[in-house]
């Protein structure tokens, strides 16, 4: 897979000031491609954590308390919509649907097969840095759990 995908180095995390959700650290690189221009040339160089937290207001913050809010992100909207994949747009409620009607393995290994092939940019166009593989593995449990008490 990429590179992004086969990362086994361990993410620092800290919660977020905000909501104290659990937040990972992000490569700087991801800053700068996240956050809209002209805020993006005011980013101070340090660690940064990302809070995924769909609601809170606070995209990155640092232990020096640096904040960047959500709305300046370029991912704000994908973010707001529960993007699953920011890499081919798609959202978490998209790839719902498609286990209930039995079609997610489609999306799954497209996803799968294009960041074999290393098509994938998730270091930049996820906000949060990281490769969504686990993402729909998450999901996929989440969703086999509900079903399984509904």
């Amino acid at each position: 897979m990429s590179d992004c995908c086969s990362n086994s180095a361990s993410i620092n995390t800290l919660p977020c000031p905000d909501c104290g959700g659990i937040c990972k650290g992000v490569a700087m690189r991801t800053l700068y491609h996240q956050v809209r221009f002209p805020e993006n040339l005011k980013i101070v160089a340090e660690v940064y954590y990302f809070c995924p937290d769909r609601h809170c207001k606070i995209g990155y913050f640092s232990v020096s308390g640096n904040i960047i809010a959500k709305q300046l992100l370029t991912a704000c909207r994908g973010i707001q919509a529960d993007r699953l994949c920011y890499c081919f747009g798609i959202d978490a409620d998209q790839y719902l649907s498609a286990l209930r009607a039995g079609d997610a393995e489609t999306i799954k290994g497209f996803v799968i097969q294009r960041t074999q092939a290393g098509e994938c940019a998730c270091e930049v166009r996820n906000p949060s840095g990281q490769c969504c593989l686990a993402k729909f593995k998450k999901l996929e449990q989440n969703s086999k759990f509900q079903q399984n008490f509904s």
